[in-house]
């Protein structure tokens, strides 16, 4: 076994085990402000959720896909679909966990449904045991560092004064996004008001390959990073681009397995690799992922969707694994929902780190009264 494929023995070993319950519920957090990118302007977060019951024991999910797709083909719809009708079938009391992953490999694609799953199942299982999801895996305690991704504003002037609240917070990185006629001029007033920022540009795909030229005025301001300014499922083009750019470009919606981000490292494509566990499969996958990064020496980072709590905590307990070596996509609470619906909320210590919820699984606890208010839906699928 290679150090890219190694994992917890209890994988291949225990079975998983009878659960009592498992519900689908839909909530509705309204954001404290609009977020947009290149490609949509959202209000609310509206995510799926899968909860899971035994013997007094309730874990929990996150689905990261949105209500709509603009920025993935995976929508909650769908991924509600996928579960009861394929994923949730196969889920056997005597399979491992391991087994059972196996078995989803029979559904092409739709990796953000098959992550909400397996995320529920590991919070399930590190809490039968009392234990942090990160003990579970296998990762010793670490403060996370801190990242803030500010949406596409209406002015220049807007934008320094979200990324002045950033530095003074403490975040360890700040990303802005960037588009078509809302770049090179925004990037150039964030570089002259603050020379020496960790900043880095999203583009979520807005150029092609014809902007090239373009793109190449990026390099004179000193970014960590251009995250996917490229289609969204290109790898190939990227590299070409790269080729032309001194800026290190980072892949982000082009990658959706291991196999992706090999044919990544292999092309060229980019010199950085952000993991979205939600996106890519689910939290063993993005370890995977993120090992074959370290062998590789391809910094990687853990990428956000804008999720509740509970997805934000189990990101949280990802990013103990080695291989995240940048600061994350993770936020403080209040920079997007005025009431969570999970306990404790993500908090800045003074230095801009995060400190791992200190609770069994994900280490936080859904608030009922809360959950309540924002609930959409609830059904009951076993």
């Amino acid at each position: 076994m290679t150090e890219i494929e190694a994992s917890p023995d209890w994988l291949e070993k225990e079975a998983i085990g009878a659960i009592d319950r498992i519900e689908l519920l839909t909530v509705r957090l309204p954001f404290v402000a609009p977020f947009g990118t290149s490609v949509a302007v959202w209000n609310c977060k509206e995510a799926l959720l899968v909860r899971m019951e035994d013997k007094g024991i309730t874990a929990w999910g996150e689905c990261v896909a949105d209500p709509d797709p603009y920025y993935a083909g995976e929508t909650t719809s769908t991924a509600r679909h996928i579960l009861k009708d394929f994923l949730l079938p196969e889920l056997k009391s005597e399979l491992t966990l391991a087994a059972l992953l196996r078995r989803f490999a029979r559904v092409r694609g739709n990796q953000m449904a098959k992550a909400a799953l397996e995320n529920a199942l590991l919070d399930l299982l590190a809490k039968r045991r009392d234990l942090p999801l990160h003990v579970l895996l296998g990762f010793p305690p670490r403060r996370i560092m801190s990242g803030i991704s500010i949406g596409i504003q209406d002015t220049i002037d807007q934008l320094l004064e979200k990324v002045e609240e950033a530095r003074a917070s403490g975040y360890h990185r700040v990303k802005m996004k960037i588009q078509h006629g809302r770049d090179l001029k925004w990037v150039e007033a964030v570089r002259r008001r603050f020379p020496n920022l960790a900043l880095m540009a999203d583009a979520n795909g807005d150029y092609t390959l014809a902007d090239a030229a373009h793109l190449t005025h990026l390099d004179e301001f000193k970014l960590t990073m251009i995250e996917q300014p490229l289609s969204y499922h290109d790898i190939y083009q990227h590299s070409l681009l790269q080729a032309r750019l001194q800026t290190p470009l980072c892949l982000d919606e082009s990658i959706h397995d291991i196999d992706d981000a090999e044919a990544a490292i292999a092309l060229k494509s980019c010199r950085v690799i952000n993991i979205k566990q939600g996106r890519v499969g689910g939290i063993l996958a993005a370890v995977k992922m993120a090992r074959l990064c370290a062998v590789k020496g391809i910094p990687a980072w853990s990428g956000g969707m804008d999720e509740t709590g509970i997805g934000r905590a189990l990101n949280i307990q990802l990013q103990t694994a080695p291989g995240f070596n940048l600061p994350g996509d993770t936020s403080e609470t209040r920079r997007y929902f005025h009431e969570d619906i999970v306990e404790p909320g993500v908090e800045l210590s003074s230095d801009g780190f995060i400190k791992i919820p200190p609770g069994a699984g994900s280490g936080v606890e859904v608030v009922a009264e809360r959950l309540e208010r924002c609930l959409l839906d609830r059904e009951q699928v076993k």
